[in-house]
Formats: C-alpha cells, sequence, structure tokens
C-alpha cells in the first residue's frame, strides 16, 4: 500500500514541482495551470490513491484468509481413473450408504437395486429424505461411504465419457450463454441439427425453441428471457439428445404444469435405456415400472399395486394425493 501511494501519488507531485518552474520560464506552461496541477495531485489524485490502496489491500487481505482456511479445511479430491467403458445398462446398486458430514444416521442406508436396460423407476417419499442424494450416488457425483453403484460392471464414479452413458437432469436447470445448439448438444457436440430439433420435439420444447429463434439463437448470461419452466423443458431436450443409457431426472419438472411433465416423462420412457424418476408428483409413481420409497429407516420397492398393499405409509401418501389428482384431471 505504501509503494503504490509513493509511487502513484508523492511521483508525480515531485516531478511537477521539478519541471514546472522551467516550463514556466519557457512559457510552455503558466503559472496558474502549475498551481492547479500541484493542487490536483496533492488533493485529488493522494487521497484516491489512499482509499483505493485501503480498500484493495481489505479485499486482498480477507481473499488470503478465506483461501488459508479452505486449505486448511479441504484436501484435494483423489484422482479417479475414469477410462473405462460399461459392457451394459444394467444398473446394479450393493449395500449403498451415504451420511452427510459426521452425521450420526445416513441418508441412505443398505440400499440394494437392480435396474434392468429399459426398465422405469420412480423414487418417491416426503421432502428433505434423501432422493437428490440418491440421485447423486447413482450418476457418480457423490461417492458412497460403504457400498457401490455399477452400471454394466464399471462404477458410476469411474466411467469414461459418463455423458454417454449417464446424464442426470437436476431440478435447477442449468443453461449457459451461448447459442441453444450448443446448449442442447452439451451432453453429445457431435449431434446433427435433425437430432436436436427431435429431442425438442419429443419433450415438447419445439414451440418454445422455435419461439427463441432456432438452433442459432443466443442464449444471454443466467438464461436471460427464459423462465425456470422453459429451462426445464431446454434440459430435458438436452438430455433426451444425449446417447446416454441411463438418464435420471431429479424432479426435472416441478415447474411445468401436470400436462407437458407427462408428455416429458412419456417421451423419456419411450426413447429406450433405463428411467430414473425422482418424483415431483406422485403421478410419476403410477406410470413407473416400479417404485422405490424412500421414509427414514423404511425403504421398499415394488409396483405401484405391490406398495399400495404392504406401505401404510404409500398408500397414505396416495390417497392424500387423490383430490389433487382429480383436481387436475378435472382443470
Amino acid at each position: 500500500r505504501s509503494t503504490i501511494v509513493a509511487l502513484g501519488g508523492f511521483a508525480p507531485l515531485v516531478l511537477a514541482l521539478a519541471l514546472a518552474p522551467s516550463m514556466v520560464a519557457r512559457g510552455e506552461l503558466t503559472a496558474g495551470a502549475a498551481l492547479g496541477a500541484l493542487v490536483y495531485l496533492a488533493t485529488t489524485l493522494q487521497p484516491a490513491l489512499r482509499g483505493l490502496a485501503a480498500t484493495a489491500s481489505t479485499v486482498v487481505l480477507r481473499l488470503l484468509v478465506a483461501l488459508r482456511r479452505l486449505a486448511e479445511t479441504t484436501a484435494p479430491p483423489e484422482g479417479r481413473p475414469a477410462t473405462e467403458s460399461p459392457a451394459g445398462l444394467g444398473l446394479a446398486v450393493r449395500e449403498l450408504t451415504f451420511r452427510w458430514g459426521a452425521a450420526p444416521e445416513p441418508v441412505v442406508r443398505g440400499l440394494n437395486l437392480d435396474l434392468r436396460p429399459g426398465e422405469h423407476l420412480a423414487v418417491v417419499g416426503p421432502s428433505g429424505i434423501g432422493k437428490s442424494t440418491l440421485a447423486g450416488l447413482l450418476t457418480g457425483l457423490l461417492a458412497p461411504h460403504h457400498g457401490e453403484v455399477r452400471l454394466g460392471g464399471v462404477r458410476a464414479g469411474e466411467l469414461a465419457d459418463r455423458p454417454r452413458h449417464l446424464v442426470l437432469v437436476p431440478q435447477q436447470a442449468y443453461l449457459f450463454a451461448g447459442t441453444l445448439r450448443e446448449n442442447l448438444s452439451l451432453f453429445h457436440p457431435e449431434a446433427a441439427d435433425r437430432r436436436l430439433a427431435a429431442a425438442a420435439e419429443a419433450v415438447g420444447a419445439a414451440p418454445l425453441l422455435a419461439r427463441l429463434g432456432g438452433l442459432d439463437a443466443e442464449l444471454g448470461p443466467g438464461a436471460e428471457g427464459v423462465s425456470a419452466g422453459e429451462a426445464q423443458l431446454l434440459a430435458l431436450a438436452r438430455a433426451y439428445a444425449s446417447p446416454a443409457g441411463v438418464v435420471v431426472l431429479d424432479e426435472a419438472t416441478s415447474t411445468l404444469d401436470p400436462a407437458a411433465e407427462v408428455h416429458a416423462e412419456r417421451a423419456f420412457a419411450a426413447r429406450g435405456g433405463t428411467l430414473i424418476v425422482i418424483a415431483h408428483r406422485l403421478s410419476s409413481a403410477v406410470r413407473a415400472h416400479r417404485v422405490l420409497l424412500m421414509d427414514g429407516q423404511e425403504t421398499l420397492l415394488g409396483r405401484h399395486e405391490e406398495l399400495l398393499a404392504a406401505s401404510p405409509r404409500y398408500a397414505e401418501m396416495m390417497r392424500a394425493w387423490l383430490p389433487e389428482r382429480s383436481r387436475l384431471e378435472a382443470s
């Protein structure tokens, strides 16, 4: 800070004091101009530099403190091999257990699950029970504390070129600044325009694509001009256009109306491959081949009709949802 003030504030003042007399004597500078320059340097430039230096030093100091604390508490991630390709699309979950931090109770405990290629699974349960955590574990974005998730015999976290095999669409759809083509082809960069347009048509995003100006349309930072529901439609089209054989929708239709949600889910079910839906509405459970109920200590897996008969909790959830279903059907 002292160096900045000395060089930026005092050096120009000393230089002006040294040069001003000779310049005034030669007529290159009037005495008033010389005095004005000196007053400006002494009363305006120096205080501004001092304020800038003080602010900058405070910000830099806070940044250094924050970085030091992060370095003390965060270990660099271990390198994981990502060179294996799955032998198929079968998803196998064995004794999967995960807890956040040092919490005594796992969010997911000893889960075993086998999904055949082409199967449609719905995951239901109360909010905060760990459904999104399960989505992260199934896609390899979270490392389990115990157990494993394998796709075609390969651990989910060790898949080479993961988006070509397994894709997650989260509730908060991410769009970046660029063309719609670049956004939709994120998981399949070499995809032809025909494939991208077909994906948009399949999930119900074709009218949105036309309104925005087609694949060449530019999206600004933060996807300005696009609503949350429209962002979800574009994210669904991106996943549909990918070559991934396993798609996980983590409440990815939460801001869509029920009709648009049904349309999108049916499109993915007809797309082929394995579909896992973290259900926003219980209608997703009715459409699925099997349902995974997460309810704290109780985790049940079965068909919709089987869970209705075997789980009072599931039956209660369905009874609570029936009035909403009737209202939506009436509207």
